[in-house]
């Protein structure tokens, strides 16, 4: 299950919006492998003076129109795969919404299957997360 978190600043349109938070899930879908049904984003919007950005780090320019984009997602994902994850979703966002490829920003935050409850106060990809061992297991590994 990633958890995204997109920011950018306030005024685009909701069609803008929804195309952004559209593109992160299908290359989810694609190159990570997620279930079409496992969507958790959070958009966050800012005010100029809460956005704050170097427009020309490692020299790459962005723009006022930059997205940070943050994906909290299992660690068993390989370098190769994150890659693909990257040059997907910026593919996607330059055909919509229209993104300069300069403007798509991701990190990744990587973690463990034991670092997820998805509620009943049970570690849900743990096996043993209660004493019966019927808590849910990862869809795609099964594990």
């Amino acid at each position: 299950m990633p958890l995204v978190n997109i920011s950018l600043l306030k005024g685009k349109p909701p069609t803008h919006i929804r195309a952004i938070a559209d593109g992160v899930h299908q290359a989810l879908v694609e190159t990570f492998n997620v279930p079409a049904d496992d969507r958790f984003q959070f958009i966050h919007q800012h005010e100029p003076d809460e956005f704050i950005f170097d427009s020309d780090y490692l020299g790459i320019h962005r723009s006022p129109d930059v997205v940070f984009i943050h994906v909290t997602a299992g660690k068993w994902r390989d370098t190769p795969t994150k890659k693909t994850f990257y040059q997907r979703l910026t593919q996607l966002l330059v055909a919509d919404p229209g993104l300069r490829p300069e403007d798509v920003q991701v990190t990744l935050s990587p973690n463990d299957r034991d670092d997820w409850s998805f509620g009943n106060g049970l570690a849900s990809y743990v096996k043993d997360a209660d004493p019966a061992g019927s808590a849910a297991l990862n869809p795609i590994s099964g594990e």
